[in-house]
């Protein structure tokens, strides 16, 4: 060995491809974790998705879903809850999945609301997913958007 260089030995090079490994373990989880979970409260619901979306026909487009509480879908969307056939526990949780499209009671699965309109809020029961309603609105009785 000439005097004044260093060999490399493979604790280096294990310690690199260590490294490299760790940084690409941590690059391809935030991706994948990215993609499990909206982030929201509200993912739960689009497990009543396909339900909700035979629910008002295949001539319709999703426009948003909210979970709630009866307690808090009566302070948030009274219109809504008033349409709803009356509910044993205010603590028991809600989907409202909401739909644009032409909408009359002939049209849908468990009417309820008006007789003809633009918006249909599917109304599900989490987490069985029984419907408890599609109720018919000219217009959106939430936002159902997101802001960005």
């Amino acid at each position: 060995m000439v005097q004044g260089k260093r060999r490399r030995g493979p604790t280096r090079k294990v310690a690199t491809g260590a490294g490299c490994l760790l940084l690409a373990a941590c690059l391809v989880g935030g991706c994948a974790s990215a993609r499990s979970n909206l982030g929201t409260s509200d993912s739960a619901c689009y497990l009543a998705l396909p339900s909700a979306t035979q629910a008002v026909g295949p001539h319709s487009r999703f426009i948003g879903v909210h979970l709630f509480t009866l307690a808090s879908l009566r302070k948030r969307a009274p219109r809504l809850f008033d349409a709803l056939p009356a509910q044993p526990a205010s603590s028991q949780r809600v989907c409202a999945l909401a739909f644009v499209g032409t909408f009359t009671k002939a049209s849908v699965t468990k009417p309820l609301g008006l007789a003809s309109g633009s918006v249909a809020v599917v109304v599900s029961e989490t987490p069985s997913n029984q419907l408890l309603g599609t109720v018919i609105f000219d217009e959106t009785p939430l936002r159902f958007g997101h802001s960005h």
